[in-house]
Protein backbone atom coordinates (compact mmCIF):
# COMPACT_ATOMS: atom_id res chain seq x y z
CA UNK A 1 0.00 0.00 0.00
CA UNK A 2 0.83 3.44 -0.42
CA UNK A 3 2.06 5.95 1.76
CA UNK A 4 -1.83 8.05 1.92
CA UNK A 5 -3.28 4.54 2.19
CA UNK A 6 -0.78 3.40 4.54
CA UNK A 7 -1.85 6.49 6.69
CA UNK A 8 -5.39 6.79 6.69
CA UNK A 9 -5.69 2.73 7.10
CA UNK A 10 -3.10 3.24 10.34
CA UNK A 11 -5.85 6.09 11.56
CA UNK A 12 -9.06 3.98 11.28
CA UNK A 13 -7.18 1.50 13.17
CA UNK A 14 -6.52 3.79 15.94
CA UNK A 15 -9.80 5.70 15.82
CA UNK A 16 -11.29 1.49 16.64
CA UNK A 17 -9.47 1.27 20.04
CA UNK A 18 -11.13 2.11 23.27
CA UNK A 19 -9.74 6.02 24.52
CA UNK A 20 -8.07 6.68 21.44
CA UNK A 21 -7.84 10.64 20.70
CA UNK A 22 -6.89 12.20 17.16
CA UNK A 23 -4.83 15.80 18.81
CA UNK A 24 -2.48 18.54 16.75
CA UNK A 25 -0.60 19.50 19.94
CA UNK A 26 2.74 20.02 16.52
CA UNK A 27 0.55 21.92 14.20
CA UNK A 28 -1.71 20.58 11.23
CA UNK A 29 1.31 18.57 9.95
CA UNK A 30 1.59 16.02 12.38
CA UNK A 31 -1.47 14.04 13.45
CA UNK A 32 -1.11 12.79 17.36
CA UNK A 33 -3.44 9.60 18.39
CA UNK A 34 -3.09 9.41 22.06
CA UNK A 35 -5.06 7.51 25.05
CA UNK A 36 -5.06 9.19 28.44
CA UNK A 37 -3.23 11.56 27.26
CA UNK A 38 -0.14 9.06 26.23
CA UNK A 39 1.56 8.72 22.43
CA UNK A 40 0.76 5.38 20.79
CA UNK A 41 1.37 6.85 17.26
CA UNK A 42 1.82 10.01 15.03
CA UNK A 43 2.11 10.60 11.40
CA UNK A 44 3.64 13.37 9.36
CA UNK A 45 5.21 13.70 6.16
CA UNK A 46 9.31 13.04 6.26
CA UNK A 47 10.15 14.96 3.04
CA UNK A 48 7.25 14.05 0.72
CA UNK A 49 7.10 11.02 2.41
CA UNK A 50 3.84 9.89 4.65
CA UNK A 51 4.90 8.13 7.36
CA UNK A 52 3.59 6.23 10.71
CA UNK A 53 5.20 6.10 13.86
CA UNK A 54 4.70 4.16 16.50
CA UNK A 55 5.67 2.45 19.78
CA UNK A 56 7.35 -0.61 19.46
CA UNK A 57 9.20 -3.43 22.36
CA UNK A 58 13.29 -3.05 22.06
CA UNK A 59 13.20 -6.52 20.69
CA UNK A 60 10.76 -6.66 18.37
CA UNK A 61 11.33 -3.16 17.06
CA UNK A 62 15.04 -4.17 16.30
CA UNK A 63 13.39 -7.57 14.53
CA UNK A 64 11.23 -5.76 12.19
CA UNK A 65 13.59 -3.58 11.19
CA UNK A 66 16.07 -6.26 10.34
CA UNK A 67 13.11 -8.03 8.42
CA UNK A 68 11.13 -5.01 6.57
CA UNK A 69 12.68 -2.66 4.31
CA UNK A 70 9.65 -0.56 4.90
CA UNK A 71 10.59 -0.06 8.75
CA UNK A 72 13.03 2.41 10.25
CA UNK A 73 13.81 3.65 13.77
CA UNK A 74 11.26 6.25 15.15
CA UNK A 75 11.66 9.58 12.95
CA UNK A 76 12.06 12.33 15.87
CA UNK A 77 11.70 9.54 18.64
CA UNK A 78 13.56 7.50 21.14
CA UNK A 79 14.74 4.71 18.21
CA UNK A 80 15.03 2.08 20.82
CA UNK A 81 10.96 2.03 21.51
CA UNK A 82 9.74 3.38 18.60
CA UNK A 83 9.67 2.94 14.49
CA UNK A 84 8.66 4.14 11.47
CA UNK A 85 6.49 2.86 8.95
CA UNK A 86 6.54 3.74 5.52
CA UNK A 87 4.12 3.09 2.22
CA UNK A 88 5.42 0.23 0.06
CA UNK A 89 4.55 -2.82 -2.03
CA UNK A 90 5.47 -5.28 1.22
CA UNK A 91 3.14 -3.50 3.66
CA UNK A 92 -0.01 -5.67 4.25
CA UNK A 93 -3.22 -4.19 6.27
CA UNK A 94 -2.90 -7.37 9.05
CA UNK A 95 0.88 -6.16 9.94
CA UNK A 96 -0.24 -2.51 9.79
CA UNK A 97 -3.29 -3.35 12.16
CA UNK A 98 -1.17 -5.52 14.28
CA UNK A 99 1.83 -2.77 14.65
CA UNK A 100 -0.91 -0.02 15.91
CA UNK A 101 -2.53 -2.08 18.41
CA UNK A 102 0.50 -3.21 19.77
CA UNK A 103 1.65 0.30 19.95
CA UNK A 104 -1.94 1.31 21.64
CA UNK A 105 -1.39 -1.90 24.07
CA UNK A 106 2.24 -1.06 25.23
CA UNK A 107 0.87 2.53 26.28
CA UNK A 108 -2.24 1.16 28.01
CA UNK A 109 -0.22 -1.32 30.01
CA UNK A 110 1.98 1.53 31.60
CA UNK A 111 -1.31 3.46 32.29
CA UNK A 112 -2.39 3.51 36.35
CA UNK A 113 -4.97 0.34 36.28
CA UNK A 114 -7.71 2.75 36.89
CA UNK A 115 -7.47 4.84 33.76
CA UNK A 116 -6.90 2.03 31.59
CA UNK A 117 -10.01 1.80 28.96
CA UNK A 118 -8.91 -2.04 28.19
CA UNK A 119 -7.26 -5.00 29.86
CA UNK A 120 -3.31 -4.94 27.79
CA UNK A 121 -2.95 -8.51 28.50
CA UNK A 122 -6.31 -9.41 27.35
CA UNK A 123 -7.24 -7.35 24.61
CA UNK A 124 -7.40 -8.56 21.14
CA UNK A 125 -5.69 -11.83 22.49
CA UNK A 126 -7.87 -13.44 19.68
CA UNK A 127 -6.47 -11.81 16.84
CA UNK A 128 -3.37 -11.64 17.28
CA UNK A 129 -2.56 -14.94 18.59
CA UNK A 130 -2.48 -16.02 14.67
CA UNK A 131 0.66 -14.65 14.47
Amino acid sequence: MNGSTLQTFAAECAQELPGAQLEHPFGPGWEVFKVRGKVFMLMTEVPGRPVVIIKAEPGEAHALREHNSHITPGYHMNKKHWITLEGGAGVEKKLVKELVTDSYLLVVARLPKAEQPVDPHTYGTSTRAAR
